[in-house]
């Protein structure tokens, strides 16, 4: 009889684990957690099972009568089997108390060294005076549209596929573009189409807006919208199965290759304080794949760390330089980022730019940031100034009747000034004018229209800022005019000098019309500026 019953026993407990390792493979198929104890979501994956096997367990041990079978009442008795239920608490206890002992009361210092921030640097020795050729006037929202409407013309394919929303920033053989895959339009189309797989991928210059569909010999096979083992996800994390993957984005090469590049991320304690160690680059054609430590990520990745992550790790660096209480209570230094942020592209890499304000401050910035996405590498440059929803809100304002929007700005380097540089869109979401908005003062603001240009906009701002300027140092020198040109720009005449250093100037018409038409090559003039720049804007002529 005791063998009888130890048997029924040890089946119970067989049918119970075969009934949670059945559970355990469904769900590791589906979900595909990473499988590491300091991941978060792995106690999501793991602590179901537990209940499910106790629960197996407890009816097959306990069973479960029907005491009335007119009624269908049920007698579930599980007898003193409530101790190992006790497991479950004491998991969430642990678990609890791992993430309390790892979270910024005690590790305050740990948390602002997650980012090395430079602070010694200027913004006028730094940041490079702007080159309109490549600055990305477009954002994502108008890459979209520009997208949709290439997609639009190709009807053997619009029928097929959608356009993913991925539009990832990338410097690309020296051109600032966004660039996107084709996504199957839901399952039955990847059913018919996976055989061939994902066509092409679209590129987007923002600088331009010239938009392309780039087709492929072979397509990608390996895609967020594919099922089964071809889902990105499930080919990642089962080639990968230890590894935590962050953001993943879609990536062309110098040669127009394209691939997936998933941020790789360690954590300490349970889900805290998250940092990259490397990448895995997909081929999405191919299904092969490579590990690479972040010394070794090839140049033609812009994208290593996800913005979110910066953020994040930003703030920690600006809530805890002096201790967690400090934070919370008289925040002595305490500074965060503000609410949005945008992309730079220059020196063949992507930066992250957002402003620093205070935590006791509502419409300034003490400074902003740049950090480069592929590096981590981020400098802080204090300028004192108006905060970027405040500039957005005085250049909306100069048009209100026409109920443009604003992008979030671009910070530039105009004529040795620290500038924001804004487009307005209408409702259909198209670039209609660009706003120039001084940093320090943001009531300085001239709006162009964007079919004149970018530089005729960059122009209108400039004279305009020379003519409203009445206090400010001013340098003064003479010069010997050995080159001079007379340009006439959106009605305005100007002229571009070159001295005898080979120092170039600009002056408006406007500065000293009398004189300036008359001003020949070897003449020497004195004249007054603000700010040393690549050509010195010239605001007074004797």
């Amino acid at each position: 009889m005791k063998k009888r019953k130890k048997w029924k026993r040890e089946n119970a407990i067989w049918k119970s684990i075969g009934i949670t390792l059945l559970y355990l493979l469904i769900f590791y198929y589906w979900e595909h957690p990473a499988l590491d104890l300091q991941n978060g979501a792995f106690y999501f994956y793991i602590i179901p099972a537990i209940f499910i096997f106790l629960l197996c367990d407890s009816i097959q041990s306990s069973g479960i009568r029907f005491e009335n079978m007119q009624t269908g009442k049920i007698d579930i008795r599980f007898g003193n089997d409530f101790k190992k239920w006790l497991i479950i608490p004491v998991i969430f206890l642990c678990l609890g108390l791992i993430y309390f002992v790892n979270s910024p009361l005690f590790n305050a210092k740990k948390y602002y060294e997650r980012i090395d921030i430079d602070t010694t640097k200027t913004f006028q020795e730094e940041i490079k005076e702007v080159d309109f050729n490549k600055i990305p006037l477009l954002d994502k929202d108008s890459s979209e549209k520009l997208g949709d409407r290439v997609m639009g013309g190709m009807s053997e394919l619009v029928s097929q596929y959608d356009v993913s929303n991925e539009y990832t920033q990338i410097n690309y053989n020296d051109e600032i573009i966004r660039v996107t895959p084709l996504e199957y339009n839901g399952p039955i189309k990847w059913f018919t189409n996976r055989k061939k797989g994902i066509t092409g991928y679209i590129t987007v210059n923002s600088t331009t807006g010239k938009a392309k569909l780039v087709k492929l010999e072979k397509g990608l096979k390996y895609a967020p919208s594919a099922l089964f083992n071809e889902n990105l996800y499930r080919k990642l994390q089962f080639a990968y199965p230890t590894k935590n993957f962050d953001s993943i984005n879609f990536e062309i090469d110098n040669k127009g290759n394209p691939y997936w590049v998933a941020s790789v991320v360690k954590y300490h304690g349970i889900g805290q304080r998250r940092e990259v160690t490397g990448v895995v680059i997909l081929n999405p054609i191919t299904g092969s794949s490579k590990y690479y430590k972040l010394k070794d990520v090839p140049s033609w990745v812009d994208h290593v760390y996800e913005a979110e992550l910066i953020l994040e790790q930003v703030n920690d660096w600006g809530s805890y330089k002096n201790g967690f209480m400090n934070s919370l209570f008289t925040q002595k230094d305490v500074v965060a980022t503000t609410t949005g942020y945008n992309y730079l592209a220059f020196d063949d890499d992507v930066y992250l730019y957002t402003g620093i304000t205070s935590v006791l401050a509502d419409e300034s910035n003490i400074g902003f940031i740049l950090t480069n996405m592929r590096t981590k590498d981020t400098k802080f440059y204090s300028i004192a100034g108006a905060e970027e929803y405040s500039a957005m809100d005085s250049a909306e304002g100069q048009v209100q009747q026409m109920d443009y929007t604003s992008t979030f700005p671009l910070l530039i380097n105009l004529n040795g000034e620290p500038t924001y540089l804004i487009s307005l869109k209408d409702y259909a979401g198209l670039v209609k004018m660009y706003a120039f908005v001084d940093v320090v003062d943001y009531q300085k603001v001239v709006v162009t229209d964007a079919s004149k240009g970018i530089e005729v906009a960059a122009d209108n701002y400039l004279n305009e800022v020379v003519e409203k300027q009445t206090s400010g140092e001013k340098i003064k020198k003479s010069i010997r005019i050995e080159d001079k040109q007379e340009v006439v720009i959106e009605g305005n005449t100007y002229y571009y000098w070159k001295d005898q250093d080979g120092q170039k100037y600009k002056v408006s018409i406007k500065v000293n019309k009398n004189r300036l038409p008359f001003l020949q090559n070897g003449e020497e003039v004195e004249i007054e500026y603000q700010k040393e720049a690549d050509v010195i804007n010239i605001t007074y002529l004797k």
